[in-house]
């Protein structure tokens, strides 16, 4: 049940992460966990945490109670930590790991790994997030950060959110984009048909991705991708958008058959580079990740 209020002239111009915690108590970390989940409304709009509102709107937030996801300590095959010290640890994930546990997800994640492998992480975030300052979906695979200290995970979060951490996708995708370097800059919110897709909507939250042709073959093309927003599935709504769906990912309008041809079970998608300023020492720090198997085996065959 939504709880509604009209925004007083004293919160005028705030953003509505810090406008909706003044007006109903709750923190702005929750606040932000239910805009993501298309929660906080304003004019009937669902609208991003950075919204910003003004005297007279009426604002709406669905408060429900975040039920608890346990985390059971679990040794997952195929991750592999590519640096680790006292502030960060650096993973590269397999497809078919999330990055934390959650509701409808039965499946192995990066946190119950970290947790079984004896790694103390921090203590900030959601109980099944914690040190989590970064996402990859299950299906894609790649490099992701995890903060050990609450002083990492302070200064990644904003990092993060200010765009200052370098983000770099490889990803093959159906046909020949036009041009072969170029921007797309449309919104992204849940589907209105499906809870578990997103699409380009109105009113959805700002999203842009970069990319360049890296290589084109007959029916496809390698990309690289670099994202300066980092919605949920981002890369994969854009490239259905511009009607060039990942190969391998039929949820966003793949050719199943192509996906099959090619040995994919998952959307041809990997997090090669990260980069970004070290929380404590100040230097800027870079990790790669090279192609895992399936995905060098399909390439391989495309391009043979």
């Amino acid at each position: 049940m939504a709880n509604v209020w009209l925004v007083p002239d004293g919160l005028d111009g705030d953003r509505v992460d810090a406008a909706a915690a003044r007006m109903t108590g709750l923190s702005r970390s929750r606040i932000e966990d239910l805009a993501e989940a298309g929660g906080v409304l304003v004019n009937s709009v669902a609208v991003g945490k950075s919204h910003r509102v003004h005297s007279g709107d009426l604002l709406e937030v669905e408060i429900v109670e975040a039920p608890s996801v346990r985390v059971v300590p679990s040794m997952v095959a195929g991750i592999n930590i590519v640096h680790d010290d006292a502030d960060i640890v650096v993973v590269d994930k397999p497809a078919g790991v999330a990055a934390h546990p959650s509701l409808g997800w039965d499946g192995p994640s990066v946190v119950e790994h970290l947790a079984a492998a004896g790694f103390r992480i921090s203590t900030s975030g959601v109980a099944e997030r914690k040190g989590i300052v970064q996402r990859l979906d299950v299906g894609t695979s790649g490099l992701m950060v995890v903060a050990k200290s609450e002083q990492a995970y302070t200064v990644l979060k904003r990092a993060f959110k200010s765009r200052e951490v370098e983000k770099t996708y490889h990803t093959l995708v159906q046909g020949h984009p036009d041009p072969f370097e170029g921007t797309i800059e449309a919104p992204i919110g849940r589907h209105p048909g499906a809870d578990y897709r997103m699409a380009v909507i109105a009113g959805g939250r700002h999203s842009v991705t970069h990319y360049r042709v890296l290589e084109a073959f007959r029916a496809v093309t390698l990309l690289e991708v670099h994202l300066e927003t980092g919605r949920t599935h981002q890369i994969r709504v854009h490239m259905q958008a511009i009607k060039h769906p990942c190969v391998g990912d039929p949820t966003y309008g793949a050719d199943p058959v192509l996906a099959a041809r090619l040995g994919l079970e998952r959307q041809w998608l990997h997090a090669v580079e990260l980069a970004f300023v070290h929380p404590r020492t100040g230097e800027q720090v870079r990790f790669t990740s090279g192609y895992p198997e399936d995905l060098a085996e399909a390439l391989k065959l495309v391009r043979g």
